[in-house]
């Protein structure tokens, strides 16, 4: 890990869809030499009570977050961003707080979308359909087996697993956004817009240049590149965004150099985080920020 970090402020759990409970994640944390770390599971509070809990065990700093996703769907952008949404840990003490959050949030996940997906997946890829790839047609109960929380790589699981489609690039083509059976996750940027007003919450803009990659990536088949994120950015800002996450596994050298002149313009402050979910393809402490990163962070969420 480069000692230069002692934040990591982007990490999941197994409250969404990372490998590692709240309490393990924060004792590799304690062993990597963290001072802070996010934890920012997709779309659910569930898993910051135990985070927070194992932390003051562990002497570490844990900065509760969620990564809330925001769709679009506009003529050169089908698809989702993510906002990294940070609070102070008194939050979760105020019910009125995590009602209005997670009333909000509910909006862009559930039971209702992961149904519309199958749907819409069984009608484009399923036995019957004219790009007949699945061996049976996809049911609730395969993605549910995986979590309550579905998201794309609860999908990806099943179709390996439970569907027979064992090709990287296959899959991709079923549930990727330039599939014919996708349907983007999340909230409008609108109603996030409200949320960010509404509530003591500060908002991050996830990942911004993981769509360009030039490597293998988690999120190119999905996240859009920089051209499109560099277009609405504006209407982030606009929308009450604060900081920009920089330091990403999945950006190169000049992704960051390009993405702290976008801070500079739109006076944002730096964030960074290793986006953890295993142990393997994405662990935990390969990027973060530094001291001085972590102090204008702090002053921002208190």
């Amino acid at each position: 890990m480069n000692p230069k970090i002692v934040a990591d402020l982007h990490n999941h759990t197994t409250a969404s869809d990372g490998e590692f409970a709240p309490e393990k994640l924060v004792m590799l944390a304690k062993t990597l030499g963290l001072k802070a770390l996010g934890v920012t599971d997709h779309d659910t509070l569930k898993g910051l009570g135990k985070a927070l809990k194992a932390g003051d065990a562990s002497q570490i700093e844990i900065i509760p977050g969620v990564e809330v996703s925001i769709r679009f769907r506009r003529p050169y952008f089908t698809g989702t961003l993510h906002l990294l949404c940070y609070f102070s840990r008194e939050r979760l003490e105020d019910d009125a707080f995590v009602d209005d959050f997670e009333s909000i949030m509910a909006q862009g996940r559930g039971d209702g979308l992961v149904k519309d997906r199958i749907a819409r997946i069984n009608r484009v890829f399923g036995p019957k359909a004219d790009i007949p790839l699945l061996k049976r047609n996809m049911i609730f109960q395969d993605i549910a087996d995986y979590s309550a929380n579905a998201s794309r790589r609860h999908f990806a699981l099943a179709l390996a697993q439970k569907l027979g489609l064992r090709d990287k690039e296959t899959i991709n083509g079923v549930i990727g956004n330039n599939s014919p059976a996708y349907l983007p996750s999340g909230i409008e940027l609108s109603q996030a817009a409200t949320m960010i007003k509404k509530l003591p919450i500060t908002a991050v803009l996830a990942h911004p240049a993981a769509g360009s990659f030039p490597g293998e990536g988690h999120y190119k088949e999905v996240l859009p590149p920089l051209d499109v994120v560099e277009k609405i950015l504006p209407e982030f800002v606009q929308a009450g965004l604060r900081g920009l996450e920089v330091y990403y596994p999945g950006h190169t050298q000049e992704h960051r150099q390009l993405l702290r002149s976008w801070a500079k313009k739109h006076q944002l402050f730096v964030t960074g985080g290793s986006d953890c979910h295993d142990a393997i393809e994405r662990p935990i402490g390969v990027s973060g920020i530094s001291e001085s990163d972590f102090k204008l962070f702090k002053a921002a969420i208190l």
